[in-house]
């Protein structure tokens, strides 16, 4: 019984170091966001890598992510990319369907920088951070 807790407390302790290597991506699905709208995670990534961050999105909604990142540390960390994913044959994209926002950030020098983006309506009087996504990078 021991071995047997002690061989699933070794298999999650490998995925969470999986899920926190230098691999180089974030992805948050709009079921995500549904149960809980202010979402944070963290990454480890190694300098010089670039790393992607993918987040639900539906434009025909009037809703947006900010498309710079506020970057904590810039020294640190620089956005590369950003672009809207739409789902394969829809472009423009159908009213209602989701698609995707993706951002590519490269590690610059070792460090800590947090990454912040706000799902919202972009205009005056429009709905603000609605959705919010905070991350914690740490660069080795």
């Amino acid at each position: 019984m021991k071995t047997l807790i002690l061989t699933c407390a070794l298999v999650v302790a490998s995925l969470c170091l999986l899920a926190c290597s230098s691999q180089g991506s974030v992805d948050v699905s709009c079921d995500d966001f549904y149960e809980l709208q202010h979402i944070s995670q963290a990454v480890d990534v190694a300098v010089g890598d670039s790393f992607t961050v993918t987040l639900c999105s539906n434009p025909t909604t009037g809703f947006q992510w900010s498309e710079l990142a506020d970057i904590g540390d810039q020294t640190v960390l620089q956005q590369i990319d950003h672009r809207l994913e739409t789902p394969e044959g829809q472009e423009p994209p159908a009213p209602g369907s989701p698609g995707k926002e993706v951002w590519t950030f490269k590690a610059l020098e070792e460090g800590k920088s947090s990454v912040s983006m706000a799902y919202s309506r972009p205009w005056q009087g429009g709905e603000k951070g609605e959705w919010t996504f905070d991350l914690t990078v740490v660069v080795r």
